[in-house]
C-alpha cells in the first residue's frame, strides 16, 4: 500500500458512472419496478451502497476509509434503451474515494443486470469511469465530456 500517513486530512469526493444497454421494453419493465426479480432499481441503490463499503475488501491494496456518505441514482431512458447509474462518495481523509464511487457503479450495475438477466440476456455494462473527483493534493478534476 501507498504511505499515506503524512498527507493531509481533507473532505474528499469522487462521482463515477457505469450505462447498462437493454431493450426499450426492459427499461420500462425496470423503471416500473415489474421485473421477475422486483424492484431492481431499489435494490441496486442498496447493491452499490454496500459495494462502495466494501471496495477495500474486494481491490488489493486499496486503503479503508470512513465512508461519510454514498449515493446511487438512476437515470432511465426507455427511448435509448439504457440505464444510467451514478455514485457520489464522499469522506474526509487522507486518500480519495474515486475506486468507492468506481465500486459503487460496478456492483449496482452488476445488480441490475442481474435482475434484468430472466428478460434480457444480451444486456452489456458499458462506460465505467470516473466523472469528477475533489479534494486531493492533485486538485479538483472533471471529466470533459
Amino acid at each position: 500500500m501507498v504511505d499515506v500517513s503524512e498527507k493531509p486530512e481533507t473532505t474528499r469526493v469522487a462521482r463515477a458512472e457505469a450505462i447498462v444497454r437493454t431493450r426499450s421494453d426492459v427499461v420500462v419493465l425496470l423503471a416500473e419496478g415489474n421485473l421477475p426479480k422486483g424492484d431492481a432499481l431499489s435494490v441496486a441503490r442498496i447493491a452499490g451502497i454496500m459495494g462502495a463499503k466494501k471496495t477495500p475488501e474486494l481491490v488489493p491494496l486499496c486503503h479503508p476509509l470512513p465512508i461519510s456518505k454514498v449515493t446511487v441514482d438512476f437515470e432511465p431512458d426507455a427511448d435509448a434503451g439504457t440505464v444510467r447509474i451514478e455514485a457520489l462518495v464522499k469522506t474526509r481523509g487522507v486518500t480519495g474515494v474515486e475506486m468507492e464511487a468506481l465500486t459503487a457503479v460496478s456492483v449496482a450495475a452488476l445488480t441490475v443486470f442481474d435482475m434484468i438477466k430472466a428478460v434480457d440476456k444480451a444486456a452489456i455494462i458499458d462506460g465505467i469511469r470516473v466523472l469528477s473527483k475533489s479534494g486531493g493534493k492533485s486538485g479538483d478534476w472533471t471529466v470533459d465530456a
